[in-house]
């Protein structure tokens, strides 16, 4: 076993802390695999409804086609999962190592 102990974090602090420092998310719906809705988390409440500003869907089968949508409301059971920042700009590059991973994923400044 390696020297480095493991550290369970909550769910629920990972979103606060996107909220806190206002990072660009990208989430996948249950159920749906043609689109992703990305944006800032804004708001969230023990249910994980999200409500994200600068709300945009982005489409995965039709050229990476974005539909602005604003200020949403994104119930939590409607969420599969949240990942940091624009997963389109990084789907080119792809990660090795354990970790490593966490270096591509931090949100890119617009």
């Amino acid at each position: 076993m390696s020297g480095r102990s493991k550290v369970s974090v909550q769910p629920i602090n990972v979103i606060f802390r996107h909220l806190q420092q206002q990072t660009r998310v990208s989430l996948w719906l249950y159920d749906n695999i043609d689109f992703r809705i990305e944006g800032k988390i804004i708001g969230f409440d023990e249910f994980m409804n999200v409500t994200l500003a600068d709300a945009e869907e982005v489409w995965t089968k039709k050229d990476n086609k974005h539909v602005e949508l604003g200020r949403i409301l994104l119930k939590g059971d409607n969420i599969n999962s949240i990942a940091y920042g624009r997963l389109d700009r990084m789907a080119s590059t792809k990660p090795h190592g354990r970790d490593e991973h966490l270096r591509y994923m931090k949100p890119t400044s617009a």
